[in-house]
């Protein structure tokens, strides 16, 4: 029953509505009525502040962002809406076409460029550091950025180009920050406010549709929690049942699915659809285990959909794949690819083909596919929002090892669940096994702290554009203004405020061991000393071994300490030993305030020391001498790949110089491509001179690491061979079924990684002459077949 608003609340919205005329304008446009935060946000927008909107996967972020392009179209201002993933700037660009009409809008995400000087441009991230950096006049008459997705900042590998683009933006461009619900927004907003002026931020924990958490034990699906907080006591009297009837060993636990244990994946699916729970996403941390999920539903016979919908789910099938050639679909599976979908069964994950992707992704929105089995990236940003999510596991292998998943990828992923508009409630279902217990779901599901962290760290790259843009002082200083120096000054102060508590408490102390006879710190000391020596002398654990002359020469130093012990005044103390004990509290307090000094030290101006550290690496290289950059900086400065020192160092030795297109294209794939499998097999290379330019490069990266090392810093990715020949062979123009040809590549990846390999090409051709015109033609050898087919032309 909806509340009736009060005299006081009706004149509040209707003086809102006056002064904020456009949000009023902007909110008739669409057919729901906003949420508080929405109007709140647009009204800041409106205000000309810069915003910063935290709230739950689903809650309806972007109309806030939608709002910004809305409003610069009013002031005849530009406004860049940038995001993290190509994926999500091409469904972006589609919405504002839509809304906006074509002639207005533009996309740049590398490697296409759509009406690149339209009013509204959609890009990645990265796009706009790269225009910030080269001064583009694309940023002329530039009034606002959306940064969607701005909590991706904390990702280790590319959210400092976030934090980049935050401090180097112009002053009169107003910010309007998207970010998933974190526990310390005002912290962030805060920073923004120091480095953006003044900045909104406006926090919602409300999820529009609510979020029901449930356990799937046998075939039993219960509640979670019989009352918020606490957990449903029908579950712990379930797991106790299960578990003794099993009785599996701790060490098989992981194998208790293949032992009857739980609902097979089909079978759950049917469960769902019994309890019209569907459409659901599966998140299963593997891309194996997402299209073995699929084979699996359809060895069961599961059809989830009629006759209409699968002509429906053909039709849109065939129009995303269209473009690809007979022999292409052989390779990626389509007949089985196909199958799946016709009965409303799809996998979801980066080792698909992007037009795969896109079909499944508007298939679902549509509600005729209806079970996605998806690893954890569909959680970024992508509209796919489901009725039901379902967790198999609630850990995950990050490359490194098995890790438990955090609360904030908890919140990220069962976000998904309920469709605004469509659910009256979501849920969430944890599959329970010995491995995955009511406790571990309860404290991910009732946890609220997941902050945001900085991951921010200077490159060469970004110290020589800064460099050259601001010198070498101002680009210092600018650096010491990103979020993980406020962070680190945040942590400092508490470290600080316990130095001084200390200082106090040891000054007490101290007083307290006055000696009437003498000076009794000086007395503590030599006590103090004469315990390190006897400490030293009774080490057996091999690492401190003493030869005779340096046994006796400490043993005299002991005698000499003990002599001056029993001399001192304070010696003879009838208080002696009371005022040893305050001493040694005082020592012990010294003793933790030297590690809190360090601490203190390893935090301050952390960020300004490692660009200081990267800078002496540039001058020890004769890339920068004091304020300017020498002819190879400038080439750096339009490298942006991780490995950007190696890579320029190669142009400047002249190691690509003699190669052919193809040789070069496969040579530079080493400084991209990253082995997914941790097999140590030697890999294929493809040709003598590739072989000869790729060994040259391996022995330039230990040179580097050793340099490095001496500095201080560690930035340059080891080369990785994997790509070499397979980049080698379709640059040749061999076929795609040959080219992946006992390699355990899937499309998907080999479609991405060429994507980057020519988007580092363009990088080459753009920073060295004399490779211009080779790179280009490897970018044409590249460009081909399913690599060249774009979304974006739909």
């Amino acid at each position: 029953m909806d509340t009736v608003a009060s005299p006081a609340e009706k004149f509040a919205a209707a003086s809102a509505r006056k002064k904020y005329q456009i949000t009023a304008e902007f909110i008739e446009t669409f057919e729901f009525p906003f949420d508080p935060f929405q109007i709140a946000a647009c009204n800041a927008v409106e205000d000309g502040k810069g915003v910063l909107v935290a709230a739950p996967t689903g809650a309806g972020k972007t109309v806030v962002g939608e709002f910004a392009a809305y409003i610069a179209l009013r002031r005849s201002m530009k406004c860049f809406y940038t995001t993290p993933i190509k994926a999500l700037s091409n469904q972006k660009y589609q919405e504002f076409v839509a809304c906006f009409g074509e002639d207005r809008v533009g996309l740049l995400t590398g490697d296409t460029s759509i009406n690149s000087e339209a009013d509204i441009l959609v890009m990645t991230t990265e796009v706009l550091r790269n225009m910030l950096y080269a001064n583009s006049s694309t940023l002329k008459n530039l009034g606002c950025v959306v940064m969607d997705e701005v909590h991706y900042l904390a990702d280790k590998f590319r959210g400092a180009v976030w934090e980049e683009v935050l401090i180097h933006l112009m002053e009169s461009v107003q910010v309007i920050s998207l970010s998933a619900t974190v526990s310390n927004a005002e912290e962030f907003g805060e920073w923004l406010g120091e480095i953006r002026g003044s900045t909104e931020v406006i926090v919602s924990e409300i999820r529009p549709i609510p979020l029901y958490q449930h356990v799937l034990i046998g075939n039993r699906l219960v509640d979670l929690f019989s009352q918020p907080g606490q957990i449903n006591a029908e579950i712990l009297k379930l797991e106790r049942e299960a578990m003794r009837k099993i009785r599996v060993p701790r060490q098989r636990r992981e194998r208790f699915s293949e032992e009857g244990g739980r609902l097979t994946r089909a079978d759950i699916i049917e469960k769902l659809n019994r309890e019209n729970l569907l459409p659901a996403i599966t998140f299963i941390f593997s891309r194996i285990g997402c299209d073995a999920a699929v084979k699996q539903c359809l060895q069961a016979g599961l059809r989830l959909t009629n006759t209409d919908e699968r002509a429906i789910i053909r039709e849109t099938a065939l129009r995303y794949t269209q473009n690809l050639a007979e022999e292409d679909l052989v390779v990626l599976g389509f007949d089985d690819w196909l199958t799946a979908l016709e009965r409303g069964i799809a996998a979801h994950h980066a080792g698909l083909l992007p037009s795969f992707k896109g079909a499944v992704e508007e298939l679902f929105q549509k509600g005729l596919v209806k079970a996605v089995f998806a690893t954890e990236t569909l959680a970024l940003g992508i509209n796919m929002p489901a009725r039901t999510v379902v967790l198999e596991k609630l850990v995950k292998y990050n490359g490194e090892a098995h890790v438990p998943i955090t609360p904030g990828e908890y919140t990220q992923l069962t976000g998904r669940a309920g469709r605004r508009g469509i659910d009256i409630e979501g849920n969430a279902v944890i599959q329970w096994s010995p491995t995955v217990d009511s406790a571990t779901a309860a404290g991910l599901a009732s946890t609220r702290t997941y902050p945001l962290r900085s991951s921010f760290a200077p490159t060469y790259n970004m110290a020589i554009n800064l460099i050259s843009r601001f010198g070498r002082e101002r680009a210092r200083g600018s650096l010491e203004s990103s979020f993980a120096q406020f962070q680190a000054d945040r942590a400092v102060v508490g470290l600080t405020r316990q130095i001084k508590k200390n200082n106090v408490a040891m000054a007490e102390l101290m007083k307290d061991a006055t000696c009437h006879l003498g000076d009794f710190n000086d007395y503590a000391r030599l006590r103090r000393e004469i315990r390190e020596i006897e400490i030293l002398l009774s080490k057996r654990d091999g690492k401190k071994t003493f030869d005779n002359r340096q046994r006796a020469h400490l043993e005299s130093e002991m005698q000499g300490l003990k002599k001056g012990m029993r001399e001192h005044s304070c010696h003879g103390c009838s208080d002696r030993e009371t005022h040893a004990r305050l001493a040694e509290r005082a020592d012990r307090l010294r003793r933790e305030n030297d590690g809190l000094t360090k601490r203190v030290e390893n935090r301050t101006h952390v960020i300004a020391k490692t660009f200081d550290q990267i800078c002496d690496v540039l001058t020890h290289l004769k890339y920068i001498d004091g304020e300017k950059s020498s002819p190879q900086g400038k080439i750096l400065a339009k490298i942006y790949a991780e490995s950007d020192l190696l890579l320029t160092e190669t142009i400047r030795l002249g190691l690509l110089d003699n190669l052919s297109a193809p040789e070069l294209l496969s040579v530079a794939s080493s400084m991209i491509f990253q082995s997914r499998s941790q097999e140590n097999l030697a890999p294929k290379i493809p040709h003598i001179n590739v072989a000869n330019a790729l060994s040259e490069i391996a022995s330039l990266w230990v040179q580097l690491e050793k340099l490095e090392n001496d500095f201080g810093v560690k930035t340059q990715k080891e080369p990785d061979f994997g790509f070499c020949s397979i980049s080698y062979r379709w640059g040749n123009g061999q076929s795609l079924s040959s080219v992946l040809k006992g390699s355990d590549l899937s499309v998907g990846d080999f479609v991405r990684s060429t994507k980057q390999l020519i988007d580092l090409l363009t990088q080459i051709g753009g920073a060295s002459e004399n490779l211009r015109e080779k790179c280009k033609e490897g970018v044409k050898r590249l460009d081909r077949g399913v690599v060249a087919y774009l979304m974006g032309d739909l």
